[in-house]
């Protein structure tokens, strides 16, 4: 019997939705395909109030390994379709570890080299991935951090105008990439959300989810979780700390955020480590302060859905001993290393 299969009913229809109602799905025509359309996991076991519903939306299952992958994807089809670049450029990018690692694994297939900068304080898994997939890797002194890295890329992008500087802090296909997909599969797949939480790093998801949400919805609260001013939580930002991403500004960040969370790095680490236990979601970190700042705000409001972001699995942590290490260790290491 020869095969058949069935054309999606919507063009935006995940692979799950297509197999939920009977069809089947072609074969994809490479990896980049498999960008988007994460699934979303109910963890409401985790919520304090049982009349609050927990979400969890695993960006984690993309191809790449993060919600990175969406930006990555995004930057490099952008900047072809403007001619900033093209065949055999080399690209230039900061990056404490996922959208570099994303940004390689993109330019491998298209045959780019690139160049990533990251500081020295990110986890070995990380570098190891950028070398998997052939990227330069310079590395900046850990003590200063992802602002380091930026600040470093920015000196050598003014030395190399010849290259690609494709600046996530700045460019406007990060946000848009959230605001054209992630976005509308949160609204697809769960429309009775009524709080959005996630990481507040170069802003790009906070900005691009947040604002397609309140235009369906203008009642949707968007939450940010950052670090105490001064303290290092996975490669999360304070604004108040003195670097404020361009995307935040250009998309009216201010607007948009209804409100922000601070999160420690042992409640990080507390509350990822009750993601794998409790649910079997093996996430890193970042996610877990993501679902600590979820945590906190349900145990504040009478009822809802609260939606927040996985943002990767935590594959690439495992030798910094976040899982298994005493607490106390666990904490310790925290603080001098990148996660996000």
């Amino acid at each position: 019997v020869p095969m058949t299969h069935s054309e999606p009913k919507e063009a935006n229809m995940s692979v799950a939705d297509v197999r939920r109602h009977g069809g089947s799905v072609f074969v994809l025509q490479n990896a980049l395909e498999l960008v988007g359309n994460t699934p979303m996991v109910d963890v409401s076991n985790l919520s304090p109030n049982p009349n609050v519903r927990l979400v969890a939306k695993l960006e984690s299952q993309n191809p790449y390994g993060s919600v990175k992958d969406r930006i990555a994807k995004s930057m490099i089809e952008d900047a072809e379709r403007t001619g900033r670049l093209v065949p055999g450029q080399r690209i230039l990018e900061p990056s404490s570890g996922n959208t570099g690692i994303a940004l390689a694994a993109i330019a491998k297939m298209k045959g780019y080299p690139i160049t990533i900068l990251m500081p020295t304080s990110v986890s070995i898994e990380r570098r190891q991935m950028l070398e998997v997939f052939g990227a330069d890797i310079i590395l900046t002194p850990g003590e200063e951090g992802s602002n380091g890295a930026v600040s470093r890329a920015q000196e050598m992008a003014a030395q190399h105008p010849e290259w690609c500087f494709l600046y996530q802090y700045a460019n406007d296909a990060n946000p848009r990439a959230h605001f054209e997909t992630t976005g509308p599969e949160i609204w697809r797949d769960c429309p009775e959300i009524t709080h959005f939480v996630a990481g507040l790093g170069t802003s790009g998801t906070l900005m691009g989810v947040g604002t397609y949400l309140k235009q369906q919805n203008a009642d949707i609260k968007i939450i940010a979780i950052e670090p105490p001013l001064g303290e290092r939580v996975e490669g999360l930002r304070n604004l108040d700390d003195g670097y404020i991403p361009p995307v935040f500004e250009n998309w009216h960040g201010r607007d948009v955020l209804d409100r922000k969370r601070v999160v420690r790095p042992r409640e990080s680490i507390e509350w990822t480590r009750r993601l794998v236990q409790e649910c079997g979601i093996f996430a890193g970190l970042s996610s877990g302060a993501s679902l600590a700042g979820a945590v906190k705000v349900a145990s504040e409001i009478q009822e809802g859905t609260i939606v927040f972001i996985v943002c990767d699995g935590g594959w690439k942590y495992l030798s910094t001993g976040a899982y298994t290490a005493d607490l106390d260790e666990a904490e310790a290491n925290a603080e001098k290393i990148i996660y996000f």
